[in-house]
């Protein structure tokens, strides 16, 4: 197969494998045609004034200070007369988006929303604000517009600030909370004199939407710890005071109105969130007002996260909710139906009503989670063969009829403490049943997926067999089996797509189903090879072979550990030390096995530091860029000195000086900008207007540079590194130093390796050049130890990936690394920037690995298919690990492993051309120059 052709399918193979598992997994939960259900009585609030302090962590709130003083001193004494509280625990991911549907439409969205930055709908969803007769919002433009975009009618009246204000180096956060607290009382202030505005807020089912964001924005720019956040507490406390009169008077203290501050999700100690540590999924509860039970003295009480002791709150009840659970009781609150697609269950202790009020809201709420049950079963049975469908045995049509009806009974015979225990039974099996028939096809889908994946990889390994070894150079094809062969599979794919067509499945499941068929025709057509290659083994010395495959399984098993621990990776590093001492003498060259061990475990030191950004300092990075100009200027001084490089013209050297004064720039912006927005007086546009220029040209300048090996890649280095200090908040930008230099070690000992292979003429790395690698085709075929060559590159690259912290949790991009570039907040310029930092160890890895290429005269299509079965063993590994059972963070865990496992052999493919780009190419700006080389 042409190159290109394979290069192309392997792209769509591989995106296909990737999209499976969001088909699998990360389908929308929502149903539609349902009907709205509400509670029968009237209900205790007319109105519903509902706080969202956006990134308000619980402890923040609940403790108090050495001498028992509390940051917010109006909502403690509100716990302690007025109302109840507890604990709300979000889902991950622990963003914005999901944090207020959860809250506000009663579930758990999908990731697919990450996709609009959690700012549109993907899907189209029922919420309190729709069902209620009218909402009052005001606060962030991310977050406001898509519940009044979802809502149907036009009663979801939205006041938004610029979207300009969202900035984290402003010079104080809390002006976007004032804000919302100066238009409010505006608002009221407005009521007074507008007849048919006052006339709306006297109508019941009203709600008041109040967004605040920013104690979010100043634990981003300054932590949870910080001053500036704590203080921000105290400024909404103040706020929610005022707010909180200000309505009682207007409305003469009437009693009808409820009252709730929560947040979205919390914050972890170094200011990001998005994953599962408790800091960000424990969020604040206090709720008072109408309908709402006052405080409740007890004894003792017991929480696994023993927060009681450390807030002084042991003796004042808690009662803690999952987060979709507050959607149903402010909706319980006012009277309005429970949001469609709720799965909330009604906390009943925060409820200060009748035990018949109690009992008939719960029953509701038992209704609606029943009826998006019932719906989902339809749907599955609609597009499921009779004799095939396998119904949810625990909640049959019968038990359903059977429940209610006792339920009902119950309620009528004022046994509301048995209707409440039945109603809360059939909750729990309506929610258990709608998970079932959500992930209904996961195990069908799941195998079509991996017999796929499973025929790749052996294609793909037979490819490298048949062309690039001298193994199947014998072999004849039988034409009559390859037909017989042909029609079997059409046969097959032909039945398949019957049997999805009967069901009228989605066209996805005939991707899924139907990729399997010509990956194992492509296989199974190779069996000459497959006979050949088995004939081979069985001739191999057994212990011999044993040994090898146990080498490359170990390898293979720290690859995946890497995933999970990051340890994995600085023991890697310390076997890699050994790798000459072990292989061979390697007495002619001790400077370069010394540089070698030396550089190995260098690099072994920062897996097992703490994850880069929780502990800014900007030294390390002054002292990376310090040390960048120092290697960077000895070796063109020496280069010169040594008048190894006659082709270091006069134009190449001033490539040089400007890359050199890059570096040196971009270490004093990132001092420049720290200090100033340390002191709050913003970003600096000088700054700002460098930090672009750097990004821009930092892909441009190389490719003016000469083609020769190591001179290439130093301009890389300098042009990749001066961006990557822009971007760096501490040790990260001394790790990708140390990488780098352990990559050009790499180049050299790989370069002394070459002669095992019978090259009798060992070329200097000085002569040699990326511009002059079309022959190198010719020169060998693929060598076992290539396999190792291409494993270190697999290596190296997840060092790239994992060595400064776990990329694959949301909270570790922290946006304080953008901040040379830009500091309003825009989801995905400082999320594209972010990938961008990810980016620039595995380039610099790549340009190495093109340089082993030349150096070993190896083509780099035969290395990088062995490289594609590694990374496609690896993706198989994590597609099995892939869990649907556990706790919500474990599931996510395995399924954003596999995400980035497959996302990383997609990159690879695209990586390999910018490497190939960024090496061989050169602008031809002085096509006159002639180049030289000893």
């Amino acid at each position: 197969m042409n190159m290109q052709i394979f290069i192309v399918t392997g792209l769509l193979v591989h995106c296909v494998f990737l999209i499976s598992i969001f088909n699998i997994y990360f389908t929308s939960p929502l149903v539609h045609g349902m009907t709205p259900h509400h509670t029968p009585l009237p209900p205790p609030a007319q109105r519903l004034v509902l706080f969202v302090a956006d990134g308000l962590r619980a402890d923040s709130l609940y403790e108090v200070d050495g001498d028992g003083t509390s940051k917010a001193p109006y909502l403690r004494h509100i716990m302690l007369s007025k109302g109840s509280w507890g604990v709300s625990h979000t889902r991950v991911p622990t963003e914005s988006r999901p944090g207020h549907v959860a809250l506000i439409a009663g579930f758990y969205e999908d990731v697919s929303a990450v996709a609009r930055g959690w700012k549109e709908n993907p899907v189209e969803f029922d919420s309190i604000f729709n069902e209620s007769k009218y909402t009052w919002s005001w606060g962030s433009p991310d977050i406001l517009p898509m519940f009044a975009k979802g809502a149907t009618g036009d009663h979801v009246y939205t006041h938004c600030y610029k979207a300009e204000r969202e900035d984290f180096a402003s010079e104080d956060a809390t002006v976007l909370d004032t804000w919302v607290f100066d238009h409010v009382k505006e608002f009221f202030k407005s009521a007074r004199n507008n007849e048919t505005l006052h006339s709306k807020l006297h109508e019941s089912k009203i709600v008041f939407f109040l967004h605040l964001l920013g104690i979010d924005t100043n634990g981003h720019a300054y932590r949870p710890h910080s001053r500036d956040y704590k203080n921000n507490i105290r400024k909404v406390d103040e706020g929610v005071k005022e707010i909180v009169s200000l309505i009682e008077d207007f409305y003469g203290h009437d009693g009808n109105t409820a009252f709730i501050l929560t947040s979205d999700h919390g914050m972890t100690d170094w200011g990001t969130h998005g994953a599962g540590h408790p800091s960000e999924t424990l969020t604040p509860l206090v709720t008072w007002g109408a309908g709402i039970k006052h405080p409740q003295r007890v004894t003792s009480q017991q929480f696994e996260d023993n927060f009681l002791k450390d807030w002084k709150l042991e003796t004042l009840k808690r009662h803690d909710v999952s987060q979709a659970d507050i959607a149903p009781l402010m909706a319980s609150l006012i009277g309005v139906p429970f949001p469609l697609n709720s799965v909330g269950v009604l906390p009943l202790e925060y409820l200060n009503n009748t035990a018949r009020f109690k009992a008939e809201s719960i029953l509701t709420n038992a209704a609606q989670i029943l009826e998006q049950f019932k719906v989902k079963m339809a749907q599955k049975k609609k597009t499921t063969l009779p004799f095939l469908f396998s119904p949810f045995k625990p909640l049959s049509d019968s038990e359903q009829i059977d429940i209610l009806r006792k339920a009902r009974t119950s309620i009528q015979h004022e046994k509301y403490e048995e209707a409440v225990s039945l109603c809360t039974k059939l909750i729990k099996l309506a929610l258990e049943g709608l998970s079932y028939y959500h992930t209904y096809d996961r195990l069908f889908l799941g195998l079509s997926v991996a017999l796929g994946f499973v025929g790749w990889t052996f294609y793909v390994i037979l490819i490298i067999i048949k062309a690039h070894t001298g193994l199947a150079s014998n072999i004849t094809t039988n034409k009559v089996a390859g037909s017989f062969l042909q029609y079997t599979f059409l046969a097959v794919g032909v039945l398949i797509s019957l049997f999805l067509l009967i069901q009228s499945l989605p066209w996805t499941y005939y991707i899924y189903c139907l990729l399997p068929v010509p990956l194992w025709y492509a296989v199974l057509k190779e069996y000459p090879v497959i006979q050949e290659v088995a004939t081979f083994i069985l001739k191999f010395q057994r212990t011999q072979f044993a040994g090898f495959v146990l080498v490359y399984t170990f390898g293979i098993e720290i690859l995946v550990s890497s995933f999970f621990y990051r340890s994995a990776l600085s023991f890697g590093l310390i076997a890699f030390s050994s790798w000459p001492l072990i292989t061979q003498p390697w007495t002619q060259m001790k400077i370069t096995v010394l540089s070698w061990i030396l550089s190995c475990l260098l690099l072994a030191v920062f897996p097992l530091m703490p994850v880069v950004g929780r502990e800014p300092n900007i030294s390390l990075v002054t002292a990376a860029g310090l040390l960048t100009l120092l290697m960077a200027s000895s070796y063109l001084v020496a280069c010169l000195w040594k008048n190894q490089h006659r082709s270091l013209h006069r134009i190449d050297l001033k490539i040089y000086l400007f890359q050199l004064l890059s570096v040196a720039l971009s270490t004093y912006v990132v001092n420049s900008t720290h200090r100033s927005l340390h002191s709050k007086q913003g970003l600096p546009v000088i700054n700002q207007i460098i930090s672009w220029t750097t990004l821009v040209s930092s892909l441009i300048v190389p490719l003016l540079s000469t083609t020769f090996l190591f001179l290439r890649l130093l301009s890389i280095l300098l042009s990749l590194l001066s961006t990557y200090l822009l971007l760096s908040t501490g040790y990260e930008a001394l790790f990708a130093l140390a990488l780098a230099l352990l990559m050009f070690v790499w180049i050299k000992m790989e370069q002394e390796t070459i002669q095992q292979y019978g090259v009798l003429h060992k070329p200097k790395l000085a002569a040699l050049s990326f511009s002059h690698t079309t022959d190198i085709t010719q020169f060998r075929q693929l060598h076992v130890d290539d396999i190792r060559r291409s494993f270190f590159f697999v290596f190296f690259m997840l060092t790239a990936f994992f060595g400064t912290g776990n990329i694959a949790s949301v909270n570790s991009f922290d946006p304080t690394s953008v901040y040379c570039f830009l500091t309003v907040f825009s989801p995905f310029m400082m999320g594209g920037l972010l990938l961008w930092k990810v980016a620039v160890p595995f380039v610099l890895v790549s340009c190495a690995f093109e340089a082993v290429q030349v150096t070993t005269q190896l083509s780099s299509k035969r290395l990088f298919l062995i490289v594609l079965v590694i990374s496609d063993i690896m993706a198989l590994h994590f597609f099995f690990l892939v869990k649907d059972y556990g706790s919500w963070l474990d599931i996510g865990t395995s399924i954003s492993h596999y995400v980035l496992v497959m996302s990383f052999t997609i990159f690879l493919m695209l990586l390999s051309g910018l490497a190939q780009l960024l090496t061989t190419k050169r602008l031809g700006l002085w096509e006159g120059m002639k180049h030289h080389s000893l």
